[in-house]
């Protein structure tokens, strides 16, 4: 069982690792929405979304896709509902794996399922953890949680 003073020196880590957590997964989800929103880098775009499946697929879940991963990447990026961000992300990565990367087995060089593993465990750590004290939603006047200086946990 820890004791509160080693959970408190270790807290600024932990701090740091969320952060570098978010920043990251906030800018590879705010790219890759970018393309799928605004054609940035190469995508393409809203015109070219049509669902997780690509052409023939469902217009309205593309867009929906496409609105989860730039906003949620952001909110990650700046803290600010970093574990509802979470959480949405890792549904959509569930999706991809359940309609697209799963029938082409686990490696990344046939397409497969690899890579979206590794973003879903770089997610797990803010689901659970929340976004740590670096994060936009701390310095907001948002409702507190009962007599701390944290947001309710559900903003964070």
């Amino acid at each position: 069982m820890m004791n509160s003073a080693y959970a408190t020196q270790d807290r600024p880590a932990v701090d740091w690792a969320l952060l570098t957590v978010r920043v990251i997964a906030g800018v590879i989800f705010m790219a890759h929405g970018s393309q799928k929103l605004f054609g940035a880098f190469g995508g393409p775009g809203l015109e070219g979304v049509k669902g997780p499946q690509g052409p023939g697929g469902g217009g309205v879940i593309g867009l929906l896709v496409a609105i989860g991963e730039f906003f949620g990447g952001l909110g990650l990026f700046v803290g600010f509902l970093s574990r509802f961000s979470a959480a949405s992300i890792i549904l959509i990565i569930l999706g991809a794996i359940a309609l697209v990367h799963g029938r082409n087995g686990f490696f990344l060089s046939n397409r497969g399922y690899e890579y979206n593993l590794a973003l879903i465990g770089l997610l797990v750590p803010v689901l659970i953890a929340g976004p740590g004290r670096f994060a936009l939603g701390r310095f907001l006047p948002l409702p507190k949680a009962s007599e701390t200086v944290r947001p309710h946990p559900i903003l964070e």
